[in-house]
């Protein structure tokens, strides 16, 4: 590989030298194909080189890159238009990423209260084990200390509660609270979902306090559990949401998406971004909601979820001494290990299939939503040969 002495010392990458991809596959520079269970970390929700995807770019690309947000952008409001019809939302606020997007719902969130005649309500309760993004205000929100160690004192502002303690989080909210930010499922936490009724309840907790429910939808939006966000399923509508990754199918674009009276206190100069929401980014996005909302994909979504649990479930009982439990929903499942996570994914690489860690100890799979049930059963193939490899040589080395 290429020396890398004048990039950040910030990754751990494998020997791995990517060229190209195509659907569900990358190919290294000697040709090899791995399948490819990451998507990106969640962003590449159409695969590789999506046709669509490429000729919306190109088109774009030939006609108008950058203005910046001091002119209005056609693709925005049509992207926006679309999101709005699509979801609770009635305004959206275009980003670059997903911290971006985490960002401005918490800057929207305590606008509204202050805008309410309300600043003191600033705090925002969050949950162990999110992660909300890399920026100091979402490492805050997030609270895992590997992340705040050596960045100075931690942003104010963020007060959590443990995953799941509802008593915990009924005496956090006082009279300085202003919202609650919670992933749908945790994913860097280790696809840790929050069951409907508690998404419910928060809703129903967040009216009765008179605060606000923000989503971070980052990791699970855009049909990554079968629906075009995860929330969905439980009924229970947020304030706020931000949603990115897959948004753009693998080019750089966030959103956050509020109701009328959450966006209320964000007018005229209150925020704003040079490169959020540019003609690149909008013609991506709209070609990836082109495939998305298309009748029959999310049904796909759902049916190949159905086959990623079954594929999961029996690698559990077929390697008990290695793995421990399968969790998740639809395409964002994963393993909790018996073992260092970082060495099954190694494992797996070997057999040339990708996937990614996460908290708790869990293998992540996030595998494009284009991905057949074809494709699945020759990824599950790998990962058996990669396990059975691994038991055969932990158990020469005992």
């Amino acid at each position: 590989m290429q020396d890398q002495r004048h990039i950040f010392a910030t990754y751990a990458q494998p020997e791995i030298e990517f060229e190209r991809g195509e659907g569900v596959r990358l190919f290294d520079v000697t040709g090899a194909d791995y399948i490819d269970c990451t998507s990106g970390i969640a962003v590449n929700a159409l695969g590789h080189a999506h046709p669509h995807l490429v000729d919306a770019l190109r088109e774009q690309a030939g006609k108008l890159w950058h203005t910046s947000n001091i002119f209005r952008i056609k693709g925005q409001d049509r992207l926006a238009d679309r999101l709005c019809e699509a979801t609770f939302a009635d305004r959206v606020f275009f980003t670059n990423s997903g911290a971006e997007a985490v960002e401005c719902a918490i800057k929207t969130a305590r606008r509204y209260h202050y805008s309410k005649g309300h600043p003191e309500r600033i705090n925002i309760i969050t949950f162990e084990g999110a992660f909300h993004g890399r920026t100091l205000a979402t490492i805050a929100a997030g609270g895992q200390a590997k992340y705040l160690e050596g960045f100075g004192p931690k942003t104010a502002g963020f007060v959590q509660v443990p995953f799941g303690d509802h008593d915990a989080l009924k005496a956090a909210i006082d009279e300085e609270t202003a919202a609650i930010l919670v992933e749908p499922i945790q994913g860097e936490g280790g696809i840790r979902p929050v069951p409907p009724q508690c998404l419910r309840g928060l809703r129903e907790l967040c009216d009765e306090k008179g605060i606000l429910l923000i989503y971070d939808e980052i990791q699970t939006g855009m049909g990554r559990t079968g629906k075009l966000f995860a929330h969905e399923w439980s009924g229970a509508s947020p304030d706020i949401l931000a949603a990115a990754k897959g948004l753009g199918g693998g080019f750089p674009v966030g959103a956050c998406l509020a109701t009328q009276d959450a966006a209320s206190g964000m007018t005229v100069g209150t925020h704003g971004t040079t490169f959020g929401g540019n003609p690149l980014a909008m013609a991506v996005a709209n070609a990836v909601l082109d495939i998305v909302l298309a009748e029959g994909f999310l049904d796909h979504v759902r049916e190949m979820g159905k086959v990623l649990r079954q594929q999961l479930a029996g690698l559990v009982d077929s390697y008990p001494d290695l793995l421990e439990a399968a969790r998740g929903d639809g395409l964002l499942q994963g393993i909790k290990v018996r073992v260092p996570n970082t060495e099954v994914i190694a494992a797996l690489r070997s057999e040339r299939l990708l996937a990614v860690g996460a908290g708790d100890n869990v293998i992540r799979f996030a595998p494009p939503l284009i991905i057949t049930a074809e494709e699945l059963r020759e990824a599950f193939e790998r990962a058996d040969k990669a396990l059975s490899k691994m038991r055969d040589r932990l158990k020469g080395a005992a």
